[in-house]
Order: C-alpha cells, then structure tokens, then sequence
C-alpha cells in the first residue's frame, strides 16, 4: 500500500527522518518498503503491510504510530470540532434495521445537510491521486481521505433517494439484481450482504456502492455510513462478485468496530469545513454488543527467554505506552496490559513480546546458540523395523505401493471369502470400498493387473493393516506382502531369506502346504507350489503361486509369485544383535547331484533332506536347473543342485567330501520314487 510522506508528518510532533532514512527504519522494525518514489514536493512510500497488521496499519495513522515509537517523535491525531444543529435529531431523522448482528455488529451513521457539492481542495486531490485514487467530488473524496487515514471505509448516500428514510443490512434476494458506481450490473445471491430501502438495493456491502444513491451535484443531505462488517462475509461475497474494492480488502482483514464512531465524526467535521455542510445532531448507531479491550498478562522472566535478550522493564513499560497499551498491573516479573481495540492481532502473551521486540530492535538482539538438553526421542520400534524391512526390500527390486484399506464385492467373489469373516463398512463412499481388506493380496494383484499393460516384469510389496472378524471379535494386524511376476519362486524365498538374516532371525524353513477349497483363507495359493514359513515351530507367513483361476479373475496373463508375513511376528523376533561368524580363509568344494522325482515332488522336501544329511560343512545348496524333457520319464522331473562344501578352520579333503556326498544320496534313494543320477 501506498502512503504519504508529507501526510505521515501531520501526525508526529518532532523532526522525521528523510523518506530514504525513514524506509530503512521502518525495513529494521518489521516493515518492508518496496519503493520510496519522489512526486512533485512530496515522496510515496510503498510498505508491504503484513496480513495481521491489516487492521490498523492500512492507514497514515496506523503506520504514523508505529514511527512515533520506532523514532521517539510524539504521535497526535488531529484535533476537530463539529458544531451540530440542534433543532432535528438524527435518531428521528433516519431510521435502521440490521437483520443479522453477525454480518453487522455496528452500523454508525450520520445526517449532514445543506452541502455545496463542488470539487475537493486541491491539497486533498493531489494527495488522493499520489496514493491512486481518482478525485470525484468534495463529500466522495472525503470519504476516501478518511479511510486512507484511519482505516474505515465510508459511503455518502444521497438521502432524498433512501426511500421513507430507513436503511436494511440484509442478504441479498437469490437473482437480485444491482448496478454499482461504475455503471456495472451485478446479479446476487443470499452470499452477497446489502445495503438497501425498503424498496431497493442501495449499495453492495463493505464493497461498493450503488449506482441509485450516488451523490451528485443536486445532493443536498446525506446519510454517511461508518460501518463495521463480518470479514468473512465481505469476502465472499467479494469472490461471488468477482470484484475488490479498497473498502473491501480492509474489511477483510479485519477493523476495530470502534474505529466506526472516529471515522464519521472525522469526515463529517472535513465536510463541515470544505462542504459547508451542516451536522445534524447526535448519530444513528447500531451497536448492540460492545468491543472491549482485552487484557493480556506478560512474564517478564518469558520475555527474556523467548526473545533470547533481557530488555529493561522500563522500556517495556515506554515501548507498550507509545503504542497505546495500558499498564493496568505492574508486580514484576508480571504485567497485566490492556490492548487496545484497533490491535486485533494481540490476543496472547507472545504477540506482545513481540511487539516489544520489534520496538526494540529484532537486529540489537544477539545470536546466540539455545541451551538445552537435547533428549533423542524414544525409538518407535514399529517404525524402525517397518523402515528397515522397507530398505532390504528396496535393495532387492520391489517397489512400494499403498493401497486403500477396503475392497469390493467383486474381488471377494473372486476371491472366494466367507462374508461373515470380513468387517462390513455401514456407509461405503462406493461399491469399491465396501469392506475392509482382510488381506494386502487382492489389491496388490489389481496392482499387478494394471502394471503388466506396461512392464514385463513386476516387483512391488505393500506393508500395512489387514481386518478379520473372528468369533464376533475384530482383528487387525500388519502384514508384509510381496508380488513378483513370472516363475520365480526361488527369487522370492530369496528376498525372505535376505529379510530374516538381516532382522537376525534364525532357524528359517519352509514346510509344505496345501490348501483345501474349504479353507477360503488361502483360496489363492496354487494347490500344489505353495509353503508355509515357519521359525522353528511358528508359523510367520507363506510363499506361493496364485492359482490360475483367481489370475484370470483378475485378468493377469503371467505367473505371480507372492510371499505373504505376519509384520507383527517379525518384529517381535528381529534383533539387532548379530553374531559374526568370519569368512572362511579355506577354499571351498562344489559337487553336483541330479535326482529323478516324480513330477508332483517338491523341491523343498530334497532341501530340507539334503540340508539334514550335510551337517555343518554343507555352506549352501543351489538348485541350478530344473528339467522336463522327453529324454525322461514322463510324468517325472529332473532336478539338479549345486552343493557347496566349506570349512572355517581348514581344508577339506576330497575323502571327506565324497564320503558326506555317499551319506545324502544313500538317504536320497531311500525314497523308492526317487532315483540319483550322478
């Protein structure tokens, strides 16, 4: 906003700073001044005011105040008198109705008669056009000059075109129509607060006024409002109309509802002087609820601490009188002020040290490091390992999807659940969303579906809550769910293996499993490549295929491979604690074996066989080739294995190796289906 230099100086008794000097003193306490421009014999300061300054620093008197403290120059309003006619009183003059104390709480008026309507004095034209409003005529552009110095919007209606002498505050009709001052055509809604007759809209609230009770050269008496608006209702209807107006964006900020009063007597004692214009007696004033000072209690000792700098009492005391805030109570450290009713931005202790702050120099106030205990916070354990699985899984190809926590009706027939184990939502937003999930599976596999149009090769893992009823209880749990496309089963157990050897959890098999029809929990598992994963006698999850019917319920056209973990075992069997074992200086021994097994064979039963039979030197086993060809029998396969032989505190000798190797196939072809074929 654009303010006078010349103007700013009415109001301080004492010597002001250049223009240039006054910008830098201002930008030191909390002010930005964007331009200082030299027009004529005077100077236009552009400040930035601040959103909650708004109230009472959209005006010369507003800024005028704060350079009287930041300068210890006295600050003074100007002095007026009105001389009032005493034979008709305005109350008897003009009658109000305000439908709604919430989007009025004070409408003050006053009558001023016998005006000579003629241009305003030149003093006055030349500082409105400095500050970019066009000069119109002297009662308009007074109205304008007081607002541009206190703050508070006004409006002259010509009162011979005020039908039967009374104003309505109300909301506008739906489709109600107005033309504005600027010949504009405005249709209006119930959002939208007037000003109107008994007959007509005469203006648009807080915004503009209207086209039917504009003064003009023939105006003799008029009514001057001074009115206070509810913020929130002048910007909407400001947003509705689509027009802002410097009455309206000060309305929307916020006035003093007791600025009204000093605002009119102000402009009426100006047209007094420069109209000639005569003041009826007394004033129409709707103000059914008193604005009363507030009062905020200050701690001398916080004030010190927040601000980081111990600033005398005194100064306080001067700072808070200057800026018009009473000392109600002084039993230090403690101070009982008053704020007064222009200051809407003070509400608490803070705001006011604050203001003390910026009074005193934000800059004078030395960096300094705080001193404080810094206490790490207590690790979230369900956090911590969450992150730590989400990374190991990161590391191995997956992506991390989210996924909402219902799913429809649809993908539970699919699915083949039970109704009666799943938890109903009473008020879906959708059919989508009409259970909650009672697994991550469902959603990851309509993941799936609309990631194949794109990528050939799929990794993605979702960690979050599943819900079940059981035995009329809830019950929800997080879950850790991986999805990988095509045959890779081996790569799965892989990624689980990776995750249970960095959480530190140990004695990791897989045990076969088969799933019933019955059994609508697991419908999903192939019935023949699926595993239960245990931790020696508990069960944490499962590895398997999707079956074939429920890909193509969900349209995916490549094998899925998924690994379904109970989170909250995991977490409770991870440990940080890791003992290291060191890498084997000796070298290491690789022997094959090949085994012939009846196609229904699973790998891991030759696994957990082989694994047994080893013992400690047996380091790994590598399935390297799985085979189904015509040159064997049908109905078999043929599966081939690295074994890896290792020890950590020598070299193993080849009689050792062959005669661990005899003891697995001896025990190998114990199986009467199994044939070894070295």
């Amino acid at each position: 906003m654009k303010f006078s230099y010349n103007w700013l100086k009415e109001y301080l008794k004492g010597k002001v700073p250049k223009p240039q000097k006054l910008a830098e003193l201002l930008t030191l306490h909390s002010f930005e001044v964007e331009e200082v421009e030299k027009i004529g014999s005077d100077f236009s300061l552009d400040i930035a005011v601040l959103p909650n300054r708004g109230p009472d620093c959209l005006s010369h008197v507003g800024i005028a105040r704060d350079i009287a403290v930041i300068t210890g120059i006295k600050f003074q309003f100007p002095t007026f008198k009105i001389q009032e006619k005493k034979d008709v009183d305005a109350k008897n003059f003009l009658s109000l109705e305000i439908r709604d104390k919430n989007d009025c709480p004070r409408y003050t008026a006053r009558i001023v008669t016998d005006l000579k309507i003629a241009s305003s004095p030149k003093w006055m034209q030349k500082r409105l056009r400095l500050l970019g409003l066009r000069p119109i005529n002297n009662i308009v552009d007074i109205a304008n000059y007081v607002m541009l110095e206190t703050g508070q919007p006004l409006h002259a209606f010509d009162a011979d075109k005020i039908t039967n002498n009374k104003i309505i505050v109300r909301r506008a009709k739906k489709g109600e129509k107005i033309i504005t001052l600027d010949n504009e055509k405005y249709t209006l809604d119930r959002k939208v607060l007037l000003i109107a007759d008994p007959q007509k809209p005469l203006g648009i609230a807080g915004i503009k006024g209207g086209k039917g009770s504009e003064v003009t050269t023939k105006t003799k008496t008029i009514v001057l409002e001074s009115a206070n608006f509810n913020p929130k209702v002048i910007r909407r209807g400001s947003q509705k109309i689509n027009l802002k107006t410097d009455a309206s964006w000060r309305f929307e900020h916020g006035i003093d509802a007791n600025l009204t009063e000093i605002a009119v007597n102000r402009a009426v004692a100006l047209m007094q002087q420069i109209a000639e214009g005569k003041v009826m007696k007394g004033m129409v004033d709707f103000y059914p609820q008193k604005v009363k000072p507030r009062r905020v209690r200050l701690n001398l000792i916080y004030l010190t601490q927040l601000l980081g700098s111990k600033v005398d009492i005194k100064e306080v005391k001067n700072i808070l009188a200057k800026l018009e805030f009473k000392i109600l109570q002084s039993k230090p450290p403690n101070l009982l002020v008053e704020v007064p009713t222009f200051r809407l931005d003070v509400n608490l202790p803070e705001d006011l040290i604050e203001e003390i702050g910026r009074m005193a120099g934000l800059q004078k106030i030395p960096s300094i490091f705080p001193q404080t205990a810094l206490i790490p916070p207590q690790r979230n354990l369900d956090i911590f390992w969450a992150d730590f699985i989400k990374n190991i899984l990161k590391e191995a190809g997956f992506t991390e999807v989210y996924n909402p926590s219902f799913i429809s009706t649809k993908e539970i027939e699919i699915l083949n659940y039970k109704i009666s184990k799943l938890i109903e939502i009473e008020n879906p937003t959708s059919a989508e969303f009409q259970f909650l999930r009672p697994s991550l599976i469902p959603l990851l596999l309509k993941n799936i579906r609309e990631n194949q149009k794109y990528f050939k090769d799929v990794r993605i893992f979702e960690l979050g809550k599943i819900f079940k009823r059981r035995n009329r209880k809830y019950e929800e749990k997080r879950m850790l769910t991986g999805v990988m496309t095509g045959p890779s089963f081996y790569q799965a157990k892989g990624a689980i293996d990776a995750i249970c050897n960095k959480l530190g959890i140990s004695n990791v098999w897989y045990d076969s499993y088969e799933a019933t029809p019955e059994e609508s929990e697991f419908s999903f598992w192939h019935p023949k490549i699926c595993a239960e994963i245990k931790t020696d006698h508990e069960e944490i999850g499962f590895l398997g295929e999707i079956s074939s019917k429920i890909l193509e319920g969900f349209e995916i056209k490549n094998k899925l491979i998924v690994f379904d973990l109970d989170f909250e075992k995991l977490k409770t069997l991870a440990s940080e604690e890791h003992e290291y074992t060191p890498i084997s200086s000796y070298p290491a021994a690789i022997r094959d074996i090949s085994l012939l097994v009846p196609q229904e064979t699973k790998v891991i039963e030759v696994l957990n066989i082989i694994d047994n039979i080893g013992g400690h030197l047996l380091r790994d086993i590598d399935l390297f080739d799985v085979y189904k060809g015509e040159e064997i029998p049908g109905g078999t396969k043929n599966l081939s294995f690295h074994l890896i032989y290792q020890a950590p505190d020598r070299t193993l000798t080849s009689r050792e190796i062959d005669k661990i190797q005899q003891k697995i196939i001896k025990v190998l072809e114990k199986n009467p289906d199994w044939q070894v074929r070295i």
